[in-house]
C-alpha cells in the first residue's frame, strides 16, 4: 500500500494563445515546476508512477451535458480567433485546440487515482493535473476550468464503487462554486470549501459562498463554507479551521473516501490569495485528512499561480501521503480575530445539523436563512475578477528568502521503532519498523533510577534503559518516533525519568499526555518547557495553565470533542519538540482511540513521538501503535454517538479556563484578543 502520482506531459500542451493578464497565470510550467521539484526530492521515485488516461464522454457526462462536452469537443478544430471569442463568453476562462484532449487527461488522471485506492492497489494518492475543474458547472467553463474533475471522480466512486459517503474538501483560496451547485442536494456528499470571501468583494463575488449556505432539500447541511473575510490567514488559522469545523463535523459523517480539491493559492506567496500559510501547512492539513476513511485520501491539484510556493507545497503534501512526518510549524499559534469570527459563522450555521457541534456547545439556532438558490447569478460571463496584480502583498525578499529555505527536515533513518522488553516474533509489525534492542550505559540508567524505589528491580531497570536509549535517538535525529514497553509497576517512574532526561538532552518544550493512573511528578515546575495532559483524571481541572486534567469521556463523541477541542489545540498551542504519550495501568482506552490519539500528536512536534505502554495492554496495542506513527491509518472509532452532559460541561469549564493562554482554543467571543487581527 503506498502513493500513486498520476500524471501526464499533454496536459502542460495547452496555453493561452493571446494577451490576457488575467489568465496568463494559468500556465503548464505550473505542472512542470511541480514535478521536477517532486523529482528533484526524491518523492517521485516513492510513488506509484501512473499515466493518466482520458476520460469517456460517458464519464464526462455524470457531471456535464451533453451539449456543453459537445461545445468543448469543438474548440478543437477552432482558429486562435473563434477561440479567443468563444473564450469570452466566460468568466476567466481561455480555451485552445488542446483543451479538450487535456481536460479529459485531467478529469481521467482523478478517476483513475480513485480506481487505485478503492481497488486497494495504493493507499492514497495526487492527480498533478490542469486544466483545474472546481468552477466548472454542468453546462459552463469557469475561472480557468473546464470539467469538474473532483465532482466526477466523487459520482464516479459512487456508480462504479458503491459508496455512500464521500468528503470533498476544497482548500483552494477561490470558492470552488461548481462543485457546492452539482451536489448541494445531495447528503451523500459532504462539500467543505474555505475561501478569500471579503464580505463577497472577492471573485466570484456569490452570495452563496458565504458561511450561511449549507445545502438545499436533502443535502441541508451537507455544504460547509468558511469565508476568509481578510487577507493574510496563516498556519493556526487553517488548523484552527480543520480542529473547530472541518473535522468534528467529518467524524460524524464518517466518510469512505476523502477527495481533496488541492489548490495552493491558498499558501504564502499566491498572488491571487495573499495568504501567509507555509508549505509545510499543507503536509499537517493532509495528515489530519488521513485518519479519516481508513486513509483512503485522492487529492487532485487545483489552483496555485506562484511557481515556488505551489512546488514546495505539493512536495509537502506529497510527503505527508507517503506518510513522512510534517515539520513543524513555523510561528506563533495564534490565529487571526477575523478567521475566529468566520470559524464561528461556520459553526453556528452548521450546529443545526451536526450532533459534533452541539455537543461542543454551539446553540443550533434554526432560522430562515437569507441565501436562497433562486437569483443564483448566470454560470456565464457576469462580471471579471480584480485586475491580476504581479505580486502579492508580501515583501518580495522576504519572501523569497523563506521560501529558499530548505522546507524538509531530514529524514530520520528509522522513521518508527519499537522497544520491547523481549523479542516477539509474533508481533505483526511493518517489515521496515526496527526491533529496537540497544540500551542506554548501565551507569547512566542506574543513575536516573536511582531517585525511584519502582526502577529497583531488574525487568524494571532493563525496560528504562531500552526507553533511554529510544528517547536520545529521537532526540539526535535518528529515530523519528518510537514504541516502548514498560511493566505497570514502573510506569509512573518511568515516564517520570523520560520527562526529566528528555528536557535535559535537547528537548526545548515538552508535550507528556498521561492517559489512566498517571500523576504528575511533583517537582515538576511551569517554567514553559512542559506541558502536562492527563485524560482519564478524577474531575476536570486546570491546576495551572500548564498542568491540566479531564475524565476520559465515555462515548466516542465525548472523545472525539476531548482530542479536537482540547488536546490538539492545547499541542499546537504549545508547539513542543518532543510529545511523550503515557499509556499507564487502567488508561481505559479502546486500540483504535489510542491509535488516534498518537496519529493525530505526529503533528505538533514534527512526527517526534514517543508512546510508552504498559506491558499489561495486549500486544496488539503495541503493534496498532507503530503502525499509525510509522504513517498508516488509524482504524476506525466506530458510530458516532453523543457526548454526555457531563462530558460536555467538563470540556466548556476546561476551555474557559485555559483559552486566554492558549489560544488555538479559541473559536468565537475571544475573537480580536492579543495577537489577533
Amino acid at each position: 500500500m503506498g502513493t500513486a502520482l498520476v500524471y501526464h506531459e499533454d496536459m502542460t500542451a495547452a496555453r493561452l494563445l493571446w494577451d490576457d493578464p488575467e489568465c496568463e497565470i494559468e500556465c503548464p510550467e505550473r505542472l512542470t515546476t511541480a514535478l521536477e521539484r517532486l523529482q528533484q526530492r526524491g518523492l517521485e521515485q516513492r510513488c506509484l508512477q501512473l499515466a493518466a488516461r482520458e476520460a469517456s464522454e460517458a464519464e464526462l457526462g455524470l457531471v456535464h451535458s451533453p451539449e456543453y462536452v459537445a461545445l468543448v469537443r469543438g474548440t478543437q478544430a477552432l482558429g486562435t480567433g473563434e477561440l479567443q471569442t468563444l473564450s469570452g463568453q466566460y468568466d476567466a476562462v481561455y480555451f485552445h485546440p488542446s483543451t479538450f484532449h487535456c481536460a479529459r487527461l485531467a478529469v481521467g488522471a482523478a478517476l483513475q487515482l480513485v480506481d487505485a485506492v478503492l481497488a486497494g492497489a495504493v493507499r492514497n494518492g495526487l492527480a498533478l493535473v490542469r486544466p483545474p475543474g472546481h468552477h466548472s458547472q454542468r453546462a459552463a467553463a469557469n475561472g480557468f476550468c473546464v470539467f469538474n474533475n473532483v465532482a466526477i471522480a466523487a459520482r464516479h466512486a459512487q456508480r462504479q464503487h458503491g459508496l455512500h459517503r464521500i468528503l470533498i474538501v476544497d482548500w483552494d483560496v477561490h470558492h470552488g462554486q461548481g462543485i457546492q451547485y452539482i451536489f448541494e442536494d445531495d447528503p451523500s456528499v459532504l462539500y467543505f470549501s474555505w475561501h478569500r470571501y471579503e464580505h463577497g468583494r472577492f471573485w466570484p463575488y456569490l452570495r452563496e459562498s458565504d458561511a450561511d449556505a449549507v445545502g438545499q432539500g436533502p443535502g441541508l447541511g451537507f455544504t460547509v463554507n468558511l469565508p476568509w473575510n481578510q487577507v493574510g490567514m496563516g498556519n493556526a488559522d487553517y488548523v484552527a479551521a480543520f480542529l473547530h469545523v472541518l473535522l468534528p463535523v467529518a467524524f460524524e459523517f464518517n466518510p469512505e473516501l476523502v477527495l481533496v480539491s488541492a489548490g495552493f493559492d491558498s499558501a504564502i506567496g499566491d498572488p491571487e490569495g495573499q495568504m501567509q500559510a507555509t508549505p509545510e501547512c499543507f503536509a499537517h492539513l493532509t495528515q489530519l485528512l488521513q485518519v479519516l476513511a481508513g486513509g483512503r485520501v485522492c487529492a487532485v491539484l487545483e489552483g496555485g499561480y506562484h511557481l515556488e510556493s505551489l512546488s514546495q507545497s505539493v512536495c509537502m503534501m506529497v510527503q505527508a501521503l507517503l506518510g513522512d512526518p510534517a515539520p513543524p510549524l513555523s510561528g506563533p499559534m495564534v490565529p487571526h480575530g477575523s478567521a475566529l469570527e468566520s470559524i464561528q459563522s461556520v459553526r453556528v450555521a452548521q450546529a443545526p445539523h451536526w450532533m459534533s457541534l452541539q455537543q461542543q456547545g454551539v446553540a443550533p439556532v434554526l432560522s430562515p436563512s437569507p441565501y436562497s438558490p433562486e437569483g443564483r447569478p448566470s454560470s456565464l460571463l457576469l462580471t471579471g475578477r480584480p485586475e491580476f496584480k504581479a505580486a502579492a502583498t508580501q515583501d518580495v525578499a522576504a519572501l523569497s528568502s523563506l521560501l529558499d529555505q530548505p522546507r524538509l527536515n531530514p529524514t530520520p533513518p528509522v522513521r518508527t521503532a519499537v522497544a520491547l522488553a523481549a523479542p516477539d516474533a509474533a508481533l505483526a509489525l511493518p517489515s521496515d519498523v526496527l526491533c529496537e534492542e540497544g540500551s542506554a550505559p548501565q551507569e547512566e540508567t542506574q543513575a536516573w533510577a536511582r531517585p525511584h524505589e519502582a526502577l529497583a528491580q531488574d525487568r524494571a531497570l532493563t525496560a528504562l534503559g531500552k526507553v533511554l536509549y529510544l528517547l536520545d535517538r529521537i532526540l539526535d535525529g535518528q529515530v523519528s518516533s518510537g514504541v516502548a514497553v514498560t511493566p505497570a509497576c514502573a510506569a509512573a517512574a518511568t515516564l517520570d525519568v523520560a520527562i526529566r532526561c528528555g528536557l535535559s538532552h535537547g528537548a526545548q518544550r515538552l508535550l507528556c499526555l498521561a492517559v489512566g493512573q498517571l500523576d504528575r511528578p511533583p517537582d515538576l515546575t511551569d517554567d514553559g518547557r512542559n506541558l502536562w495532559l492527563n485524560i482519564g483524571g478524577k474531575e476536570a481541572a486546570a491546576l495551572s495553565m500548564f498542568h491540566v486534567s479531564v475524565p476520559l469521556p465515555g462515548t466516542t463523541g465525548g472523545f472525539l470533542s476531548c482530542v479536537l477541542a482540547l488536546v490538539l489545540p492545547l499541542a499546537y498551542s504549545f508547539q513542543p519538540d518532543l510529545v511523550l504519550v503515557a499509556l499507564g495501568p487502567a488508561h481505559g482506552l479502546r486500540d483504535p482511540q489510542a491509535a488516534l490519539l498518537a496519529a493525530l500528536l505526529r503533528g505538533p512536534a514534527g512526527g517526534r513521538v514517543l508512546a510508552l505502554v504498559d506491558e499489561e495492554s495486549t500486544p496488539q496495542l503495541v503493534v496498532v501503535l507503530a503502525r499509525v506513527l510509522h504513517g498508516e491509518a488509524a482504524p476506525s472509532l466506530g458510530p458516532f454517538s453523543m457526548a454526555s452532559p457531563e462530558d460536555v460541561q467538563a470540556l466548556m469549564q476546561l476551555r474557559g479556563q485555559l483559552e486566554p493562554r492558549w489560544k488555538m482554543l479559541q473559536v468565537a467571543s475571544e475573537a480580536g484578543g492579543p495577537g489577533s487581527g
